[in-house]
């Protein structure tokens, strides 16, 4: 098989794998968080940022294989986590007239997004 087509399996099982993840974080947060915030969302894009800090950071003392990393950055998180779900959960609070709970989303979304990005690139070099 082609690397081309190697790289277009590794996708495909990848996304697949995060497109399921995603889809049971979203029935947990439907099922048990307060309904205000779109915590599905949240959480995938709070959890998916932790583990791309992990990853990343982890490459060279793991060597990762190229495959493994495009396997896991863009397969796996790239499709569990989500910025179209995001920009439509806070456009839907906008236009639901409730802006302090757009605001409060937009912030937690990027604001612990990047955060939790550091702690797991930073993090993942402390204790390996």
């Amino acid at each position: 098989m082609s690397d081309f087509g190697s790289k277009i399996l590794l996708l495909a099982a990848g996304g697949s794998l995060g497109t399921i993840l995603r889809y049971l974080v979203y029935q947990f947060a439907d099922k048990y968080l307060n309904p205000h915030i779109p915590w599905g969302t949240l959480l995938v894009n709070l959890i998916g940022s932790f583990l791309i800090g992990l990853v990343w950071g982890s490459m060279e003392k793991l060597a990762l294989t190229p495959a493994l990393r495009f396997f896991l950055i863009i397969g796996v998180l790239g499709s569990f986590t989500t910025f179209s779900a995001f920009a439509y959960d806070s456009f839907y609070l906008f236009n639901q007239g409730q802006v302090r709970w757009m605001l409060i989303n937009l912030l937690l979304n990027n604001v612990l997004g990047l955060l939790l990005c550091g702690i797991g690139f930073y993090g993942i070099k402390l204790f390996t």
